[in-house]
């Protein structure tokens, strides 16, 4: 489902080359659930959104089953994040204008595939149910990224990233939230690669890897 063959990501500060990425090499199978770790800076955001087409790579390829991401434009990128990719992220991104209801149904209905008895199915599954009126600012923190998470897999995604979706939920909270995105991405068959700092949670996933240095351990 994901290819990431010699990737390299280098940013200029204060007139010096900084190397984020030293070639990177990563593949995550059809339906495979994958933690990624690293220290701070290590550059596991970096190629988290280099994958998603948030940021172009210097070298290197990316392949999201049988699209090139390098071969992509600017249009072609954002078709890719909205039909084939869900994000998630630490921030959680909602819209404060819709409420939870139009929350779930945004990226679906932006991308013509909305499906009323999925996203039902989503909001039982997330504990969302009785709160589809409410609004982002009426919600704990765990239930805005229960929505976030229910949004960016209402399109059945190929593969949902998630860069520390848990990273500003106390321990509790980040278990359940967790177990509920596994449990979803099993149910959708969808990729996922996660981005965590935390080992305990990596090892709740199918495979582990840790980035040093710019490069998979």
């Amino acid at each position: 489902m994901l290819s990431v063959r010699n990737l390299t990501k280098a940013y200029r500060s204060a007139g010096e080359e900084i190397a984020v990425l030293r070639g990177v090499n990563l593949s995550v199978a059809s339906g495979e659930r994958v933690a990624l770790t690293g220290e701070s800076g290590s550059g596991k955001s970096t190629l988290l959104h280099l994958i998603a087409g948030l940021d172009r790579a210097d070298r290197g390829e990316i392949r999201i089953a049988d699209t090139s991401i390098s071969d992509l434009g600017d249009s072609g990128l954002a078709a890719l994040r909205r039909d084939r990719l869900g994000l998630v992220f630490q921030q959680f991104n909602l819209i404060p204008s819709l409420n939870v209801r139009d929350n779930l149904a945004f990226q679906s209905r932006i991308a013509g595939c909305h499906d009323a008895a999925w996203q039902s199915e989503l909001a039982e599954r997330l504990g969302l149910g009785g709160l589809l009126h409410r609004y982002p600012e009426q919600l704990s923190g765990g239930q805005q990224q229960r929505v976030a998470i229910g949004r960016a897999l209402a399109v059945r995604p190929l593969l949902l990233l998630a860069d520390e979706p848990t990273g500003n939920l106390d321990e509790a909270t980040a278990d359940d939230v967790l177990a509920l995105t596994r449990d979803l991405v099993a149910r959708t068959g969808c990729s996922l690669l996660m981005v965590t700092h935390s080992l305990r949670l990596a090892g709740t996933l199918d495979r582990h890897i840790n980035l040093t240095a710019g490069l998979i351990a």
